[in-house]
């Protein structure tokens, strides 16, 4: 007989949740950063200035009582929550991004181009043994500070949010690997294929919530007792997209599915860019848009390609130079007045 997996949500509690104790007048803040492919160098490197001109190259981490991260975000947030500094985030896409996205020249690249019709574009292998290299064997359970981590389900098609065990409710994920989390969270639909996770199929959370904001300020103000307007958060994004349906008017299956496109296929930039700025003007209307810092530089009308590592490597580190020198003293003001208290997660029972 054939193994059927249980829905994820099999497990959600139908009841308010017990809000743990939060110190009255203690600021929560949260770190949000949106998915984005190699693009995911340009939140690392923002981080690392802030690091270097704030923090004296110490992990920016330490300054935050939660992290959420979809996608390429997720890779950082983990990465965060192991202890590492922007800094060293950045590597995973300077040292490593050529080993996960090949270089679509010669030969070889003609040949993926035009398998990329049938199949997705590289091969996840490439991918998930990076992300084994960086984080071993971590556990979520292993994380340094909170995380909510969004993926998306396809075999039910449901949304999966890995989460640290910040609550007593949040049993179930303490287990996985750092590495497996990563690689389910970053599985973009036609860039890698989905993965088969005992019985479920996951897929990149960008499907849903390309920006986390949402995700990490629900799960906050749920899990904690903490007034809304004693919530800060800093949300980076990976490149603000200009992208504008106006010339797809009158346009059929493939103006909107070109994958081609600069930029990708025109139905998904619609969705991500929709998403995100709904999430953020929900989180302004909760918290107060005064309390949100949301740093998301334009792209301009050349986006740099989920994949495209060399002009990643290239511009962005630059453009997220400029970025802290025209931010930093309002995210210092923010965010960094103090370390967060140490995250103490919930024991076993």
């Amino acid at each position: 007989m054939n193994y059927i997996a249980p829905r994820r949500s099999d497990g959600t509690l139908h009841s308010t949740r017990v809000k743990q104790p939060w110190p009255q007048d203690r600021i929560f803040r949260i770190l949000s950063i949106d998915g984005g492919g190699i693009k995911g160098l340009l939140p690392a490197s923002y981080l690392a200035e802030i690091e270097r001109n704030f923090l004296e190259g110490a992990s920016v981490a330490q300054n935050f009582d939660m992290i959420a991260g979809t996608s390429t975000g997720g890779i950082i947030a983990l990465g965060l929550a192991k202890g590492m500094s922007g800094a060293e985030a950045m590597k995973i896409y300077t040292h490593r991004g050529r080993a996960i996205f090949p270089s679509d020249r010669g030969l070889a690249g003609i040949l993926r181009m035009g398998r990329w019709i049938g199949k997705a574009k590289h091969d996840q292998e490439r991918l998930k043994s990076q992300l084994l290299d960086v984080f071993g064997d971590m556990l979520i359970d292993d994380a340094k500070v909170r995380l909510v981590i969004p993926s998306y389900e396809g075999t039910y098609g449901e949304p999966y949010i890995y989460k640290t065990p910040h609550h007593p409710d949040y049993k179930r994920d303490r287990h996985v690997k750092a590495a497996h989390a990563a690689l389910h969270t970053a599985a973009a639909p036609t860039i890698y294929a989905g993965v088969e996770n005992d019985g479920h199929m996951m897929v990149d959370g960008g499907i849903w919530a390309n920006n986390p904001i949402m995700v990490a300020l629900v799960d906050a103000l749920a899990c904690y007792d903490v007034p809304p307007e004693n919530i800060r958060i800093l949300s980076l994004g990976t490149g603000d997209d200009l992208f504008s349906t106006t010339n797809l008017q009158k346009a059929g299956v493939f103006g909107w599915t070109n994958p081609l496109r600069a930029g990708g296929p025109a139905i998904f930039r619609a969705a991500v860019k929709a998403q995100s700025h709904d999430a953020i003007g929900q989180a302004g209307l909760l918290i107060g848009r005064q309390n949100v810092l949301r740093i998301d530089p334009s792209e301009g009308d050349r986006p740099i390609g989920l994949d495209d590592v060399d002009r990643a490597i290239r511009e962005l580190p630059n453009v997220a130079r400029s970025m802290a020198a025209s931010s930093g003293q309002q995210v210092k003001a923010m965010f960094l007045a103090d370390a967060a208290d140490a995250y103490i997660k919930c024991p076993l029972s």
